[in-house]
């Protein structure tokens, strides 16, 4: 049976933003690269996905750790849950309808990690009981404004884990209470 885990790089006032973050050190970025290596694969709401699209054409001007990263993310299937989206792109399975039964069959036939990504995704499969870990990438920067890390109210969580990933980034691990 699959986990869904929904994960993402977040300020220290909980907003997200890649943007405002900026770029992984080079030990973070690696940890990235190992993480999505070690996944089963991606569930991605449309906005996220459409983000990391970035990833499906090489750039002349990455080095050789982002060309790692891009390989890894190429090599594992991908759900996009989408309503507006007509087509997805390479190893990616667009989801348009009874996305419930969709997502409960993956958790059922697959097995390791399913890294669920795009906040009002994961507050959807929150409220069907399907998110199973909530990894919390704390970055040491104020934001004071952006998207939360949760699109709403959780039931109460527990901390499973909390590691020192970078030399200033924290993953803190939560699993419903």
């Amino acid at each position: 049976m699959a986990k869904f885990v929904f994960e993402l790089n977040q300020s220290l006032d909980g907003y997200i933003d890649h943007q405002e973050l900026g770029p992984p050190n080079p030990s973070l970025f690696r940890h990235f690269v190992e993480r999505v290596r070690d996944l089963t694969g991606m569930v991605y709401g449309r906005r996220m996905y459409e983000v990391m699209r970035y990833w499906d054409e090489d750039a002349p001007d990455w080095d050789a750790e982002e060309r790692a990263y891009a390989a890894v993310w190429r090599g594992k299937p991908k759900w996009v849950v989408s309503r507006s989206l007509k087509s997805v792109g390479p190893n990616a399975t667009l989801v348009a309808d009874d996305v419930e039964a969709v997502m409960r069959g993956l958790k059922a036939e697959l097995a390791g990690e399913l890294e669920v990504a795009g906040t009002g995704l994961a507050q959807s499969l929150g409220d069907l009981g399907l998110i199973d870990e909530y990894r919390l990438y704390v970055h040491p920067i104020v934001l004071g404004h952006g998207k939360p890390f949760f699109a709403g109210p959780r039931p109460r969580l527990r901390l499973v884990a909390n590691d020192l990933i970078a030399k200033d980034v924290v993953r803190l691990t939560y699993a419903p209470a």
